[in-house]
């Protein structure tokens, strides 16, 4: 059996050896057997762990992947893949969200292209919640729900206090009505919309939403590599007496 020292652990990765001996106090690798002077012994055992473990990271977050590991140390594996598959789960909808506001971001921009400009014009003052209602063709008890779930955000005239539908409120009408339609719920457009005000608009957002496919194709990606390098481990689990 080939035995490692804790450098030869930390020197693979680019760690400390305080950050290998850290991970074993924390269960995210095996605990290693000990010489007769109180040194610690690894094997290629832990070195497989360690990668395992630093391969799950990138891929599933910190916490979770030490969850993983703490469960596969405890022979639960039903647990372990109970975390992996949630991480799966959440990977699935934050892609459908990015299809989603992908989709309602085109679909808003292609609308402002061919549409005139005096037809896009709210107006000096705004519209109306009847107004809006009308143009959208729902009911202003609706636009009041989506209100009251913190999509829209309309402010109010100072003479009589009725809401005013400014072009940002428009845009975000319009873009809940599109996912409204495609079966999303209002806290999911509202996340939704939210995005779209901290980007600073439609033209923004869609830099935005480049970025954040490229991060969710390199999470996928991570997956993947975690899978090989936690197939491996469970591997060598099965052969461990």
């Amino acid at each position: 059996m080939i035995t490692l020292r804790p450098f030869d652990l930390a020197r693979e990765h680019g760690l400390s050896t305080q950050a290998v001996r850290n991970y074993e106090r924390d269960g995210f690798i095996p605990a290693a057997e000990r010489t007769r002077s109180g040194y610690r012994i690894y094997t290629e055992a832990h070195a497989v762990a360690l990668r395992a473990f630093l391969a799950l990271v990138p891929a599933y977050g910190h916490a979770a992947a030490g969850q993983i590991m703490l469960a596969l140390h405890e022979d639960a594996l039903d647990e372990a893949l109970l975390i992996i598959d949630r991480g799966h789960s959440q990977s699935l909808r934050d892609r459908e969200t990015l299809d989603a506001v992908r989709s309602a971001v085109d679909h808003l921009m292609a609308e402002a292209d061919t549409t005139p400009a005096r037809d896009r014009s709210t107006g000096a003052d705004g519209r109306t919640i009847g107004e809006l209602a009308h143009q959208l063709q729902v009911t202003p008890a609706t636009l009041r729900n989506w209100e009251a779930a913190g999509i829209l955000t309309p402010a109010r005239d100072p003479r009589t206090g009725y809401r005013v539908y400014r072009a940002t409120d428009i845009r975000d009408a319009e873009l809940a009505h599109l996912l409204r339609r495609g079966g999303y719920p209002l806290d999911h457009i509202s996340t939704v919309v939210r995005q779209i005000r901290t980007a600073g608009g439609t033209d923004t957002l869609s830099g935005a939403l480049d970025d954040w496919r490229r991060r969710l194709a390199a999470r996928g990606v991570a997956m993947l590599d975690a899978a090989a390098h936690l197939g491996e481990y469970l591997g060598l689990l099965d052969r461990s007496p």
